[in-house]
Protein backbone atom coordinates (compact mmCIF):
# COMPACT_ATOMS: atom_id res chain seq x y z
CA UNK A 1 0.00 0.00 0.00
CA UNK A 2 1.55 3.28 -1.11
CA UNK A 3 2.39 5.99 1.38
CA UNK A 4 0.43 9.17 0.66
CA UNK A 5 2.31 12.40 1.35
CA UNK A 6 0.75 15.84 1.03
CA UNK A 7 3.35 18.45 0.09
CA UNK A 8 1.89 21.66 1.42
CA UNK A 9 2.38 25.07 2.91
CA UNK A 10 -0.34 27.70 3.04
CA UNK A 11 2.33 30.30 2.30
CA UNK A 12 3.18 30.62 -1.39
CA UNK A 13 6.66 30.85 -2.89
CA UNK A 14 8.33 28.35 -0.58
CA UNK A 15 9.27 25.72 -3.18
CA UNK A 16 6.26 23.48 -2.68
CA UNK A 17 5.74 22.52 -6.32
CA UNK A 18 9.49 22.38 -6.99
CA UNK A 19 9.76 19.94 -4.11
CA UNK A 20 6.83 17.84 -5.34
CA UNK A 21 8.28 17.49 -8.85
CA UNK A 22 11.86 16.81 -7.84
CA UNK A 23 11.08 14.51 -4.94
CA UNK A 24 8.85 12.45 -7.25
CA UNK A 25 11.58 12.25 -9.89
CA UNK A 26 14.33 11.47 -7.38
CA UNK A 27 12.29 8.70 -5.76
CA UNK A 28 11.66 7.31 -9.24
CA UNK A 29 15.39 7.24 -9.95
CA UNK A 30 15.75 5.21 -6.74
CA UNK A 31 13.45 2.56 -8.20
CA UNK A 32 10.35 3.58 -6.29
CA UNK A 33 6.97 3.59 -8.01
CA UNK A 34 5.72 7.16 -7.66
CA UNK A 35 2.52 8.97 -8.54
CA UNK A 36 2.56 12.77 -8.46
CA UNK A 37 -0.99 14.02 -8.03
CA UNK A 38 -1.32 17.65 -9.09
CA UNK A 39 -4.05 19.18 -6.94
CA UNK A 40 -3.25 22.79 -7.82
CA UNK A 41 -5.37 24.39 -10.59
CA UNK A 42 -2.26 26.22 -11.79
CA UNK A 43 -1.00 22.87 -13.07
CA UNK A 44 2.65 23.73 -12.43
CA UNK A 45 3.56 20.26 -11.16
CA UNK A 46 2.04 18.86 -14.35
CA UNK A 47 4.02 21.18 -16.63
CA UNK A 48 7.21 20.83 -14.59
CA UNK A 49 7.03 17.07 -15.07
CA UNK A 50 6.94 17.51 -18.84
CA UNK A 51 3.18 17.05 -19.32
CA UNK A 52 1.31 19.70 -21.34
CA UNK A 53 -1.71 20.64 -19.22
CA UNK A 54 -3.47 22.22 -22.21
CA UNK A 55 -3.49 19.00 -24.25
CA UNK A 56 -5.00 16.63 -21.70
CA UNK A 57 -8.17 14.76 -22.62
CA UNK A 58 -8.78 13.98 -18.93
CA UNK A 59 -7.42 15.62 -15.80
CA UNK A 60 -7.63 15.36 -12.02
CA UNK A 61 -10.95 17.18 -12.21
CA UNK A 62 -12.54 14.34 -14.24
CA UNK A 63 -11.01 11.71 -11.99
CA UNK A 64 -12.09 13.43 -8.80
CA UNK A 65 -15.64 14.42 -9.78
CA UNK A 66 -16.77 12.21 -12.66
CA UNK A 67 -15.10 8.99 -11.56
CA UNK A 68 -13.07 8.77 -14.77
CA UNK A 69 -10.75 5.77 -14.20
CA UNK A 70 -7.28 6.71 -13.03
CA UNK A 71 -5.78 4.68 -15.88
CA UNK A 72 -7.45 7.08 -18.35
CA UNK A 73 -5.94 10.11 -16.66
CA UNK A 74 -2.45 9.14 -15.45
CA UNK A 75 0.47 10.07 -17.70
CA UNK A 76 3.80 8.25 -17.45
CA UNK A 77 7.08 10.17 -17.54
CA UNK A 78 10.66 8.96 -17.50
CA UNK A 79 10.85 8.94 -13.70
CA UNK A 80 7.30 8.98 -12.30
CA UNK A 81 3.60 8.94 -13.12
CA UNK A 82 1.56 12.15 -13.11
CA UNK A 83 -2.13 12.65 -12.48
CA UNK A 84 -2.32 16.01 -14.24
CA UNK A 85 -4.28 19.17 -13.47
CA UNK A 86 -5.22 22.40 -15.16
CA UNK A 87 -7.60 25.28 -14.47
CA UNK A 88 -10.58 22.90 -14.67
CA UNK A 89 -9.70 21.95 -11.12
CA UNK A 90 -11.02 25.31 -9.95
CA UNK A 91 -14.48 24.09 -10.92
CA UNK A 92 -13.89 20.91 -8.95
CA UNK A 93 -13.51 22.86 -5.76
CA UNK A 94 -16.89 24.49 -6.32
CA UNK A 95 -18.56 21.19 -7.21
CA UNK A 96 -17.07 19.41 -4.22
CA UNK A 97 -19.09 21.58 -1.87
CA UNK A 98 -22.23 19.86 -3.20
CA UNK A 99 -20.86 16.31 -2.77
CA UNK A 100 -21.77 14.38 0.41
CA UNK A 101 -18.72 13.90 2.66
CA UNK A 102 -16.81 16.18 0.30
CA UNK A 103 -13.65 16.23 2.41
CA UNK A 104 -13.28 12.45 1.96
CA UNK A 105 -13.61 12.44 -1.81
CA UNK A 106 -9.90 12.29 -2.60
CA UNK A 107 -9.22 9.61 0.01
CA UNK A 108 -11.96 7.43 -1.48
CA UNK A 109 -10.70 7.93 -5.05
CA UNK A 110 -7.12 7.06 -4.10
CA UNK A 111 -8.06 3.63 -2.79
CA UNK A 112 -8.04 2.14 -6.28
CA UNK A 113 -4.46 3.24 -7.04
CA UNK A 114 -2.64 3.05 -3.70
CA UNK A 115 -1.58 -0.54 -4.27
CA UNK A 116 0.19 0.37 -7.52
CA UNK A 117 2.67 2.82 -5.97
CA UNK A 118 5.26 3.06 -3.23
CA UNK A 119 4.65 6.80 -2.84
CA UNK A 120 1.82 9.09 -3.83
CA UNK A 121 2.80 12.76 -3.58
CA UNK A 122 0.06 15.40 -3.58
CA UNK A 123 1.06 18.87 -4.71
CA UNK A 124 -1.42 21.07 -2.83
CA UNK A 125 -2.65 24.57 -3.65
CA UNK A 126 -0.88 27.37 -1.75
CA UNK A 127 -4.04 28.16 0.21
CA UNK A 128 -6.48 26.54 2.59
CA UNK A 129 -9.44 25.42 0.50
CA UNK A 130 -11.50 22.28 -0.09
CA UNK A 131 -8.78 20.76 -2.29
CA UNK A 132 -6.17 21.21 0.45
CA UNK A 133 -8.52 19.75 3.06
CA UNK A 134 -9.10 16.76 0.77
CA UNK A 135 -5.34 16.26 0.50
CA UNK A 136 -4.87 16.37 4.27
CA UNK A 137 -7.74 13.96 4.86
CA UNK A 138 -6.31 11.55 2.27
CA UNK A 139 -2.67 11.76 3.39
CA UNK A 140 -0.74 9.60 5.79
CA UNK A 141 1.66 12.45 6.47
CA UNK A 142 2.63 15.97 5.46
CA UNK A 143 5.90 17.22 3.97
CA UNK A 144 6.25 20.95 4.66
CA UNK A 145 8.69 23.01 2.57
CA UNK A 146 9.73 26.13 4.49
CA UNK A 147 11.78 29.00 3.10
CA UNK A 148 14.23 30.30 5.68
CA UNK A 149 12.92 33.86 5.81
CA UNK A 150 11.37 36.26 8.30
CA UNK A 151 7.71 35.18 8.04
CA UNK A 152 8.41 31.44 7.78
CA UNK A 153 7.45 30.52 11.33
CA UNK A 154 4.32 32.65 11.25
CA UNK A 155 3.01 30.84 8.17
CA UNK A 156 4.01 27.51 9.60
CA UNK A 157 1.99 28.03 12.77
CA UNK A 158 -1.18 28.53 10.68
CA UNK A 159 -0.54 25.29 8.81
CA UNK A 160 0.02 23.38 12.05
CA UNK A 161 -3.34 24.61 13.33
CA UNK A 162 -4.97 23.35 10.12
CA UNK A 163 -3.29 19.96 10.47
CA UNK A 164 -4.47 19.68 14.08
CA UNK A 165 -8.01 20.52 13.00
CA UNK A 166 -8.02 17.85 10.30
CA UNK A 167 -6.53 15.34 12.70
CA UNK A 168 -9.24 16.05 15.26
CA UNK A 169 -12.16 15.89 12.84
CA UNK A 170 -11.35 13.61 9.94
CA UNK A 171 -7.91 11.97 9.87
CA UNK A 172 -6.56 11.05 13.33
CA UNK A 173 -3.54 9.29 11.80
CA UNK A 174 -2.26 12.38 10.00
CA UNK A 175 1.25 13.36 11.08
CA UNK A 176 4.08 15.64 10.02
CA UNK A 177 6.54 13.57 8.01
CA UNK A 178 9.05 16.38 8.07
CA UNK A 179 9.96 20.00 7.47
CA UNK A 180 12.22 20.77 4.51
CA UNK A 181 14.30 23.94 4.46
CA UNK A 182 14.26 25.39 0.93
CA UNK A 183 16.01 28.24 -0.90
CA UNK A 184 18.73 27.84 1.71
CA UNK A 185 21.60 30.33 1.64
CA UNK A 186 24.01 29.73 4.54
CA UNK A 187 25.81 33.01 3.82
CA UNK A 188 22.94 35.03 5.29
CA UNK A 189 22.41 35.45 8.99
CA UNK A 190 18.63 35.33 8.55
CA UNK A 191 18.79 31.89 6.94
CA UNK A 192 20.92 30.54 9.76
CA UNK A 193 18.69 32.12 12.40
CA UNK A 194 15.43 30.75 10.97
CA UNK A 195 17.07 27.36 10.52
CA UNK A 196 18.06 27.31 14.20
CA UNK A 197 14.53 28.32 15.23
CA UNK A 198 13.01 25.51 13.19
CA UNK A 199 15.32 22.95 14.78
CA UNK A 200 14.62 24.36 18.25
CA UNK A 201 10.85 24.12 17.75
CA UNK A 202 10.60 20.90 15.73
CA UNK A 203 13.76 18.95 16.47
CA UNK A 204 14.13 15.72 14.49
CA UNK A 205 11.13 16.55 12.34
CA UNK A 206 13.36 19.00 10.43
CA UNK A 207 15.08 17.11 7.62
CA UNK A 208 18.87 17.18 7.70
CA UNK A 209 18.89 17.83 3.95
CA UNK A 210 18.56 21.46 2.87
CA UNK A 211 17.64 22.65 -0.62
CA UNK A 212 19.94 25.48 -1.76
CA UNK A 213 19.18 28.43 -3.96
CA UNK A 214 20.32 27.16 -7.34
CA UNK A 215 20.04 28.58 -10.85
CA UNK A 216 19.68 25.19 -12.55
CA UNK A 217 16.87 24.28 -10.15
CA UNK A 218 15.06 27.49 -11.10
CA UNK A 219 15.62 26.91 -14.84
CA UNK A 220 14.42 23.31 -14.99
CA UNK A 221 10.62 23.96 -14.99
CA UNK A 222 10.86 26.14 -18.10
CA UNK A 223 12.25 23.08 -19.89
CA UNK A 224 9.48 20.83 -18.57
CA UNK A 225 11.96 18.70 -16.64
CA UNK A 226 12.79 17.85 -13.05
CA UNK A 227 16.25 19.15 -12.23
CA UNK A 228 17.54 15.57 -11.87
CA UNK A 229 16.94 15.18 -15.62
CA UNK A 230 17.76 18.74 -16.64
CA UNK A 231 21.16 18.89 -14.93
CA UNK A 232 21.94 15.98 -12.65
CA UNK A 233 25.32 17.44 -11.82
CA UNK A 234 23.84 20.58 -10.29
CA UNK A 235 23.67 21.38 -6.59
CA UNK A 236 19.89 21.44 -6.76
CA UNK A 237 19.77 17.94 -8.22
CA UNK A 238 22.19 16.60 -5.62
CA UNK A 239 20.10 18.12 -2.83
CA UNK A 240 16.82 16.57 -3.99
CA UNK A 241 18.44 13.19 -4.53
CA UNK A 242 19.80 13.38 -0.98
CA UNK A 243 16.37 14.40 0.27
CA UNK A 244 14.75 11.40 -1.44
CA UNK A 245 17.27 9.11 0.23
CA UNK A 246 16.59 10.68 3.63
CA UNK A 247 12.83 10.35 3.17
CA UNK A 248 13.20 6.68 2.22
CA UNK A 249 15.26 6.02 5.33
CA UNK A 250 12.57 7.65 7.47
CA UNK A 251 9.61 6.02 5.78
CA UNK A 252 11.05 2.59 5.10
CA UNK A 253 13.59 2.34 7.87
CA UNK A 254 16.39 1.24 5.59
CA UNK A 255 18.75 2.19 2.78
CA UNK A 256 17.68 3.85 -0.41
CA UNK A 257 18.58 0.92 -2.67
Amino acid sequence: MGKVLAVTNQKGGVGKTTTSINLAASLGLLNRRVLLLDLDPQGNATMGSGVDKSRMQHTACDWLLDETPAADVIVKTETHDVLPANSDLTAAEIELVRVPHAEQRLRDRLQSVRGSYDYILIDCPPSLNMLTINALVAADAVVIPVQCEYFALEGLSSLLETIEGVRARANPGLCIEGILRTMYDPRTGLTRDVSRQLITHFGARVYRTVIPRNVRLAEAPSHGLPVVLYDRGSRGSAAYEAFAQELIRRCEGGDEA
